[in-house]
Parts: C-alpha cells; sequence; structure tokens
C-alpha cells in the first residue's frame, strides 16, 4: 500500500472510536472474531490496546491482521488503525 493510500486511511480513521478492545487476556477468539466482524461492515476500524509493553502491542496487533487478513495502518500509542478491503 501507497503512503498515500495510508494517509488518506489515517485522516478517515480519526474520527473513529476503537470499536475492539484488547484487554488483559490478550488476543482471544473472541476479540478476533469482533475484530472480523467490525472490518467486515466497516472495513477501517481502531483497536485499543492495553498493554504496557510497545513491543508486545505491536506483535499483537500484527497477529491479528495476519488471522484477518487485514492490513496495520498505524499504530499509535496503544490505538491501531486496521484496514481490510471489503470484497464485492
Amino acid at each position: 500500500m501507497e503512503n498515500k493510500q495510508k494517509a488518506a486511511l489515517v485522516a478517515a480513521a480519526h474520527h473513529l472510536k476503537p470499536v475492539v478492545m484488547i484487554g488483559q487476556k490478550g488476543l482471544t477468539t473472541n476479540v478476533i472474531a469482533e475484530a472480523d466482524q467490525a472490518l467486515t461492515a466497516h472495513e477501517l476500524i481502531k483497536v485499543k490496546i492495553s498493554a504496557d509493553d510497545k513491543e508486545e502491542r505491536s506483535a499483537m496487533v500484527a497477529e491479528m491482521c495476519e488471522q484477518l487478513n487485514a492490513t496495520v495502518i498505524k499504530l499509535i500509542g496503544n490505538i491501531a488503525i486496521i484496514y481490510r478491503k471489503t470484497v464485492g
């Protein structure tokens, strides 16, 4: 994905509130299912991650995106912007 496209998606996500929260239990099947539904409905979502370590947050988001066939657009602090093109 080109930087121009990413910048446009970041701008589009600016007003969004996090719709999925990764809590103390980490990346559970319920979190994956919730994110899958949100991406199917909206294509672009924000995910809030409750992990203190930056590398841990990054790893969780990468794992989620791999399972959901999605792309991390940006990870800012404890908020990730995730995109998945809807087919159809």
